[in-house]
């Protein structure tokens, strides 16, 4: 069978149907066991632990070029990872970026696209924080935070990214969400409002990317044993000590909690994220999925991800002027 790309969805509707079906039927077979990523390069937002960290090792020793980037240089989880990487050989280079800084951002891109030779192959947006408690507990300082960090920062490193890969012709944009931007749990902060936000946001540019042949995957964990446990709790017994007890009289057994979270219990394995972002790199372009649930446990978001994607296939499918991209993607 040929390989069949979203980019042919674009020649008509009634070739967009049937290729879309092929093409859905195919892409299981298309996924190696132990994918081979020589050639790519791959700029990683969030490398000091938890899924950066772990993706940074497996995309390396599968054959990639990697720019694992984190705040604060120098820091022992960076010169960790640069001797890791001289010991085992693995083409890692480790670069500053907090993904607040405009400016960073910037010059970290311009770093890695210098050394790559050229546009990234892939970025992953993965960089991110958890502030836990009630909505109304909140505060501005919390809130900016927030959206700052895992919905700003994910915007910043797309837009630093993509004119060159746009001039290129090609790449692959990842942005790690979760199953609370698809669900929502009570007194988990603003999380499920960032998550939603990049659910909705990265959806867009994966329409408005089909003509530039750029892919957009979506990864949604469930619960991992990461050290967001350890940071969401910092930052959540900060807001706990200097919120406003006006706001905090209404929730006195939640409050009396934050910051006190315990996520030792989970033991999923953490390298299912690097896995699943693999394999999802080495497949053909214009096959690879908008959206990837990865759990340990339940996915109770799959039915919320068929539906949605049903809805904009219905809506928008068969308008002449965006109905193209939308059948691309969702194909």
């Amino acid at each position: 069978m040929p390989t069949i790309d979203r980019r042919s969805l674009l020649a008509g509707a009634a070739a967009t149907t049937a290729l879309a079906a092929g093409a859905a039927r195919a892409q299981p077979d298309r996924v190696a066991a132990r994918p081979d990523l020589s050639g790519k390069s791959i700029l990683i937002t969030g490398c000091s632990s938890g899924f950066g960290r772990a993706g940074a090792e497996h995309y390396a020793r599968l054959g990639a070029k990697v720019f694992a980037t984190m705040r604060n240089l120098p820091r022992p989880e960076g010169e960790e990872l640069e001797r890791l990487a001289r010991d085992e050989g693995l083409d890692i280079t480790v670069l500053e970026l907090d993904v607040l800084d405009d400016d960073m951002v910037a010059r970290a891109v311009s770093q890695a696209e210098g050394m790559a030779g050229g546009a990234l192959g892939v970025l992953v947006n993965n960089a991110g924080i958890g502030i836990s408690g009630p909505v109304e507990v909140q505060d501005m300082e919390a809130t900016r935070l927030a959206f700052d960090t895992n919905v700003f920062g994910y915007y910043r490193l797309a837009r630093a990214v993509l004119p060159a890969m746009r001039a290129r012709g090609g790449g692959q944009i990842f942005a790690v969400s979760s199953q609370l931007g698809r669900v929502i749990a009570p007194y988990a902060g603003h999380y499920s409002a960032n998550k939603f936000a990049v659910e909705a946001m990265f959806e867009q540019l994966a329409y408005e990317l089909v003509p530039h042949n750029i892919d957009v995957t979506i990864v949604e964990p469930g619960g991992y044993p990461t050290k967001v446990w350890v940071n969401r709790n910092v930052y959540t017994a900060a807001l706990r000590d200097r919120a406003a007890q006006v706001h905090k009289d209404g929730y006195p057994d939640v409050v009396a909690r934050m910051g006190l979270e315990d996520g030792s219990g989970r033991t999923a394995d953490v390298m299912d994220i690097p896995r699943a972002i693999a394999q999802i790199i080495a497949m053909p372009p214009g096959t690879r999925p908008l959206r990837r649930a990865v759990s340990g446990g339940s996915i109770p978001q799959e039915e919320i991800n068929r539906v949605t994607a049903a809805t904009q296939l219905a809506w928008l499918g068969g308008s002449q002027r965006v109905g193209p991209l939308v059948r691309a993607v969702h194909g």
